[in-house]
């Protein structure tokens, strides 16, 4: 990643008491939707206090979850759909109607302070949208401005390959291809505005890619004696999530903008995930939850080492176990609370609790090494068949003979049902593809199992890992 340089010292006490003062360093929890079993915006609003939460962000600007957060402390991050950025980027009038509907009714009751202009708009592949982000964001700060709302910050979360580079942290890079067309623009107006480079920031992720090479606890928070020291900036780091913002704030201060303030819109730990998924487990997340939440909301604020002292704000992902996210398992599986409303293990966003204080045992983890032997791919219990019925039909129409053991008269044909056929369907599916990246994931409706659903004649694929 790119070098930061140093700061004297004398400017960066005065940099951090400017920059910081303001911001509060309570953390706070996404509520995602994506589940056909979560309770009412009202319960979840009450179940948001119970976590002591002080702020949440939310994927839209639902009117049912602002009204139930009304006359509440809780700091509110809206967001604004990402397939609206190209219309609102080119008018003004638009930007001003959905401010005037979805900010105005709800303001002076809801603690409206953040209004995100989509969601990791930059991850993937440009679909026109990317060079509207920045109009749009102006143009909704001037909607705001428009109607005197003068409290609520302008950004847009990013995930973080927006980097092309970000190790080790002093040589974080920005994407050539976004770097001077969008990003540098972005940050001009963030800093012009005062508002934050909102990330989402996972070491999960980056640790599961990398198990071979990168401490489990390092990731976690935990490795006392384990250190890692950048070799551009002599800045010596004990945790993977400081490397990952610190190549964010290198990356920045490469562009010119060495000050702008970084949130953290999104960070957390699966509770579960499928077979393959390595280290996603109820002990982990725990762990990883109560550490960072004890290290963001410790007073004076402790930074990271290339901003000491920053407060930064942060947001946990999320509130529920969502069953409909569609992709691998462990994107159902990074809640606070079970779709009940119960919590998954002890936990207070408040920061207030000592770590010794929770008592409950968390469960051993048992898959924190790569699961090794055969898996098979199912459809997953509780699932739409409708949708079910769909993915056999892609299934079957893709690779050499993958249906053709569940034709009429053939080995697996019966049982005749469709959880068995799209079940065989997926598992020869992923079988052939997985190879090519082929996934077991059918958008949410497959699930991985160890147990060989074979049976009698029928001999269903399978891979080995």
């Amino acid at each position: 990643m790119m070098g930061l340089g140093f700061v004297p010292i004398f400017s960066l006490a005065l940099l951090v008491s400017i920059s910081s003062a303001e911001i509060s360093n309570k953390v706070g929890v996404n509520y995602g939707q994506l589940g056909n079993n979560l309770p009412s915006p009202s319960e979840s609003v009450e179940l948001i206090k119970s976590l002591k939460a002080k702020r949440v962000k939310i994927y839209d600007a639902n009117p049912h979850i602002l009204k139930s957060l009304k006359d509440t402390d809780i700091q509110v991050s809206i967001m604004i759909p990402n397939e609206l950025i190209q219309n609102i980027s080119k008018s003004q009038s638009l930007s001003d109607h959905w401010v005037k509907t979805n900010v105005v009714p709800y303001y002076s009751d809801v603690k409206i302070r953040y209004l995100l202009v989509g969601n990791e708009i930059l991850t993937n592949a440009d679909t026109g949208t990317w060079f509207n982000l920045v109009p749009a964001m102006r143009r909704i700060k001037a909607s705001l401005k428009t109607h005197n709302i003068k409290k609520i910050k302008v950004g847009t979360p990013s995930a973080l390959n927006v980097l092309e580079s970000s190790f080790p942290p002093s040589n974080g890079t920005f994407r050539s291809d976004i770097s001077g067309p969008i990003i540098k623009p972005m940050l001009q107006f963030l800093d012009r505005t005062k508002s934050f480079f909102f990330i989402d920031a996972y070491p999960y992720f980056a640790w599961a890619d990398n198990h071979q090479n990168i401490n489990l606890d390092y990731a976690l928070f935990k490795a006392n004696n384990l250190t890692y020291t950048d070799p551009g900036t002599n800045l010596t780091y004990t945790n993977l999530l400081d490397q990952m913002l610190d190549a964010v704030a290198f990356a920045m201060k490469r562009l010119g903008y060495p000050d702008v303030r970084i949130f953290i819109a999104e960070t957390g730990w699966p509770n579960d995930g499928d077979i393959d998924q390595i280290g996603a487990n109820i002990y982990n997340s725990a762990t990883f939850n109560r550490n960072v939440i004890k290290k963001l909301t410790t007073k004076p604020a402790i930074g990271t080492p290339a901003r000491p002292g920053w407060v930064i704000p942060s947001i946990i992902f999320a509130l529920y176990n969502e069953n409909q996210k569609p992709g691998p398992g462990t994107e159902r599986h990074f809640g606070l609370l079970y779709p009940n409303g119960t919590k998954i293990y002890e936990i207070d966003l408040s920061g207030d609790t000592p770590l010794s204080e929770y008592k409950k045992p968390l469960p051993a983890p048992t898959n924190n090494e790569p699961y090794k032997g055969k898996i098979w791919c199912m459809v997953a219990k509780g699932v739409n068949e409708t949708a079910v019925g769909d993915a056999l039909s892609y299934a079957c129409s893709q690779g050499n003979k993958t249906c053709d053991a569940i034709q009429p008269g053939k080995q697996c044909y019966k049982p005749d049902s469709l959880f068995w056929h799209a079940s065989y369907a997926f598992s020869s599916y992923w079988a052939q593809f997985k190879k090519g990246g082929g996934t077991c994931s059918f958008n949410g409706l497959a699930t991985m199992t160890p147990k060989d659903p074979s049976f009698g004649q029928c001999k269903f694929p399978s891979v080995t890992l």
